[in-house]
């Protein structure tokens, strides 16, 4: 029994460790971005965005932005818990106009499932995500093209077949 409590009590302590590493990453901001990471069987960079989706907000949330090599123009954002893209920005596009997001019958699980007629003429960043104070998405850092990861397994709450053809 004492053995369980230590076990339960260590667990606790690396997720409280985990979630103060995060945090300091965040170094007190609203919204950041993590480092990139490569997905060998489905072709793509992913990193997490990390949000609060109001200013007192006690943790983070995420979504995953996913680069796919075979559009490297575009960024895509996928909501991991609702299970679907709901956006993307165009690395390429004009500064303030580069972002385009999906009505919410336009989201889907799988990107190929949206047809790009889907995506609107990009322009300012949305709000951040379940905020309600209109502060929008910062994606001045979002440079997916410039220092692209070392290959690493992604998560299993990443779109699993979303490759797009």
């Amino acid at each position: 029994m004492l053995r369980r409590i230590v076990l339960v009590f260590l667990m606790a302590a690396a997720a409280f460790a985990a979630a103060n590493a995060n945090e300091a990453q965040a170094g007190g901001r609203r919204q950041y971005y993590g480092n990139w990471s490569y997905h060998p069987s489905n072709n793509y960079y992913y990193t997490r965005y990390y949000y609060r989706p109001t200013p007192t907000y006690p943790t983070y949330s995420y979504h995953y932005c996913i680069h796919y090599t075979s559009q490297p123009r575009y960024v895509y954002y996928y909501n991991p818990h609702a299970r679907h893209y709901w956006g993307r920005f165009d690395t390429e596009g004009k500064d303030g106009e580069q972002y385009s997001l999906l009505k919410p019958e336009d989201r889907k699980e799988n990107l190929e499932d949206i047809p790009e007629s889907a995506f609107p003429k990009p322009s300012k960043m949305p709000q951040i995500p379940e905020g309600n104070d209109g502060t929008k998405s910062d994606d001045a850092t979002i440079e997916p093209v410039k220092e692209l990861p070392d290959t690493e397994a992604a998560p299993d709450d990443a779109p699993a077949g979303a490759r797009r053809k």
